[in-house]
Formats: C-alpha cells, structure tokens, sequence
C-alpha cells in the first residue's frame, strides 16, 4: 500500500469511472488530487477567446466541487508541466503520481520527461488505459502488427469486447481524497491569460452534469441515430464530442449505453453510434503506432502530391476558412465552425473534400483551421479525418472519389434547412435553387432578395473542372490513368 499518490488530472475530467484515480485510491492511502493549466499548450493558442479553456476551466469547477463533497479537493496551477508536476510531488511528499494514458507524441514526449525528472527523485509514475477502450499491442493483425484498415481491426476490437468484460469502473478503494494544502481554488479565465467565449449562449453546458444531459437526451433518440446522422439540418447526433475529448464521461458508459440498447442485437442505430467510438479507439491507435502521421502522409507517396501554392492558393484558402466559397453547404458549415466551434461530421467530410479535391489545397492547411477552431479538437481523429478525405491516410477513400458539394447539399439537407440557418442572404431562395443558387436568372434573384457576386459569392471553382485537375494530381501520384467513378 502506497502512503500517498497524486491524481494527474488531464483529458479525463471526472471523478466518476477514472482508471488512474480508482487505481489511486485501491493502491494508495492518501490521495491529492491536480490538474495543470500546462503553459507548453496555452502559451501557443493564437485567441485568448477559446471555447476550449472555457470548457476545460467550467469543468474543472464541478470537478472540484464533486471531491470536495468526497472530502478532497483539486490542486490547480498555471504552469509548465514538466517542471510543475515533480515540484509539486515532491512538495507534498508522494510516493508515486498516476495518470491516464495519452497518446499524442506531444503529450508522450512530456509524459516521459515528467517520469523522468519523478524517478530522479525517487518518485513512481505510472499512466492508465482510460480514454481508449484498447489501446497499445491489445488489437493486433494475425501476424501481430498494428492493424491499418479499419473493417478487419472493428472484427477485432468487437471479438476482444466479447472476450473480455467491459470494466465500469467505480471508486471503491480504502484510500481517502486529500484536501489541497492551500485553498487555491480555480483560477480565472482572466487569471490565465484568456475571456470568456460564447460557451453559455450557444447552449453549451461543460463538465459530468453536461455529459449526463447529453447522454439521457441522446439515449431517446439513439435508435434513429442510423437514419438521422448524416443531416445537419436535423438533430441526429449526441453532441457528446467535445465532453469525450476532455473526458468528462468515460468511453465505458458511452459502449455500455450502446450495448444497453442493442448494438450487438442487431438494432442499427446502437450498432452504427458504436462503430464511430470504434473509429476513435482506431485513430488513437494509428497515431499512437504511426506518429509520422503529425506532419505527413500515412501513405508516404502522397507526401509528392503537388499541391497548389502561393497567392492564388492562399487567396482560394482565405475563402474556404471565410464560408465564401460560393458553394452553400461548404459556406454553411465553415461559418458554423466559426461561429459555435462545432461542425457536423457529414459536412467536415463534405469541406474537408472541397479543400483538398475542388481547391486542391494540402490537407495540412485545412486540419491546422479546424484545430484551432473546433470545440472537440482531438488530434488523433482530426488527423484521421482529414487523412481520409484527402485520400492520404490509411483506409481512406479512393483517390477518384471526389465529393460533389452540390449533390452531397442535395442529398442531406435537401430543405436548405441547415443551409438558411447559417447563411441567412439566401433564406428567401427557393428550394430547388438553395444548393446552387448562381443557377438563378438576375429576375430570380431579385424575386428573393439576392444578387449573387454581392449578397452571396459566386462559385470561387467550376466542381466539374476543379475534378479532372484533382483526378490528374492523385494519378501522377499513383502512376494510374484519371479514371472517372460515380461521383458523390
């Protein structure tokens, strides 16, 4: 039995179902409990106005109001990590510190310069599997490498589910929460260099009691989640996102809600929510084998891609990040990005596409927009993503799949519902102008208020050309001939 340990909070705020400070308190006798404001990430971030520091700080109050009410309370500092965390172990005199596993090299690179200056001092460090459901050499090919396509590594991952009991953890050592040794509380915003976002007016509630919300309100509609998730226009989806990527519910409830519900019964809308957490223990997995994957091509060939360049690039790029495309669904979403930091998952793969495929700009410039824009940045799926619909990656889309964005509005926001949410000049216009509303003769605009090339961008690229310039990019890459495939 350990005299005392100290908790590493980091993406796992919450003190429900938390590997690293159940294994804390069944290993230790006194428990502190810290998280850090690491200065290394902060200090980068371009906008004191970041959705993410508000949610991570609004969390960590209820966080620290649960341990409290447990008779322990929650250290908070403002400092660099490698440096803070064996002084501060060292202050209060522990004899191990424990945290939950994170797989991003970054963060691996820090882990390990952390343990080392602990074991200097004669201080154990330990990390936990807890924001994958497997990870590291658990889900591997028959001969035993990491698996790079996702359909054989979901037959693995689910055979492995049914070999093993999915552990729900629950706090039930003998050890006992510490109170902070001085009331610091939880700094502000302001304290730490940032304001206040628009977190509140969006709807948005961090922290376990948001989770919980979500999870109850998904579970009533969870059954249609197969028929629904691609429309933005409707509410199909959990909005869980932003809550996994810090953790404030564990992916253990999340598949036990799944399963609760039919996954493996043959209900679809249960079975199709849990291949998508599959994908992420997926990414996790490829970015904690493949790490190369930060800066290039998972394929390293494409890594020769000649993407467009300079100013008539950057020009074209400019747009896109605006939502002034000219192309209603890509704007649509990319002024929803801006506005709420959330996106769609449908229409990040639909802009995702435009950028490299229509606009033929590397895919690096487009994940380096959504990272610092998206509420739920997670590298590892923002990575994956992109990857994917820039046909780089492993297990993405074929080269010559080129997504139509007028075709793709068509088909999942058939209305304009989501469309006239976002782009409010174009609410007038009727419906079967809404996905391409140049179409419309100058008497057509003005019957609905709208001059195109004024009130809304005429299209920046022709799709149908923007296509066979993408088809000759890929098949130099590839030495293939352009063929041509259905379009999407």
């Amino acid at each position: 039995m350990l005299s005392s340990v100290l908790v590493w909070f980091r993406r796992d705020l919450r003190d429900d179902d938390n590997t690293a400070l159940d294994e804390a308190l069944r290993r230790a006798q006194r428990v502190h409990c810290m998280f850090i404001f690491d200065r290394e990430i902060l200090d980068a971030l371009p906008d004191p106005a970041d959705r993410r520091v508000e949610f991570i700080r609004e969390s960590l109050v209820e966080l620290d109001s649960s341990l409290r009410a447990r008779g322990g309370s929650l250290i908070v500092l403002h400092d660099f990590a490698a440096d803070a965390i064996p002084r501060l172990a060292c202050e209060l005199g522990v004899a191990a510190v424990f945290t939950n596993r994170d797989y991003e090299p970054a963060a691996k690179k820090r882990d390990a310069a952390v343990e080392e200056r602990l074991r200097s001092s004669g201080i154990a460090f330990e990390a936990f599997k807890d924001q994958a459901v497997f990870d590291g050499l658990e889900i591997l090919t028959q001969s035993g490498r990491p698996h790079t396509i996702f359909t054989p590594y979901k037959k693995a991952w689910l055979k492995r589910l049914a070999e093993e009991e999915l552990p729900a953890r629950t706090i039930a050592g003998s050890g006992r929460l510490a109170g902070a040794p001085q009331a610091t509380g939880i700094p502000t915003l302001a304290t730490i260099g940032f304001t206040a976002t628009n977190l509140a007016e969006l709807g948005i509630t961090p922290g376990m009691s948001g989770a919980t919300q979500l999870v109850e309100d998904f579970r009533s509609r969870i059954h249609r989640y197969h028929q629904q998730r691609d429309f933005p226009g409707i509410k199909g989806v959990s909005y869980l996102s932003a809550h996994l990527r810090f953790g404030t519910i564990s992916i253990r409830r999340l598949i036990s809600l799944a399963l609760e519900v039919g996954a493996l019964r043959g209900e679809e809308g249960p079975a199709t929510w849990l291949s998508e957490l599959i994908w992420r223990d997926f990414y996790f997995m490829i970015l904690d084998h493949f790490p190369h994957v930060t800066e290039h091509a998972f394929k390293p060939e494409f890594d020769a891609l000649a993407w467009e360049c300079g100013t008539p690039a950057d020009a074209l790029f400019a747009a896109w990040c605006n939502g002034e495309t000219g192309y209603p669904l890509v704007d649509a979403a990319m002024k929803q990005l801006n506005r709420t930091g959330y996106m769609h998952n449908r229409l990040r793969m639909v802009t995702a596409s435009f950028l490299t495929k229509d606009l033929g700009i590397d895919w690096r410039r487009g994940e380096a927009c959504f990272a610092a824009h998206l509420t739920d940045f997670d590298l590892s799926a923002n990575n994956g993503g992109w990857q994917w619909a820039a046909s780089t990656g492993c297990d993405a889309q074929p080269y010559f799949r080129i997504f139509n964005p007028v075709t793709q509005s068509q088909r999942f926001d058939p209305q304009g519902r989501f469309i006239r949410r976002y782009l409010p000049e174009l609410a007038h216009v009727p419906d079967k102008f809404i996905h391409a509303p140049w179409l419309m003769s100058s008497a057509e605009q003005a019957a609905c208020g709208v001059c195109i090339g004024r009130d809304f961008p005429e299209p920046i690229v022709a799709h149908d050309e923007a296509r066979k310039r993408a088809l000759q990019r890929y098949s130099t890459v590839k030495r293939l001939p352009a063929q041509e495939s259905p379009r999407g």
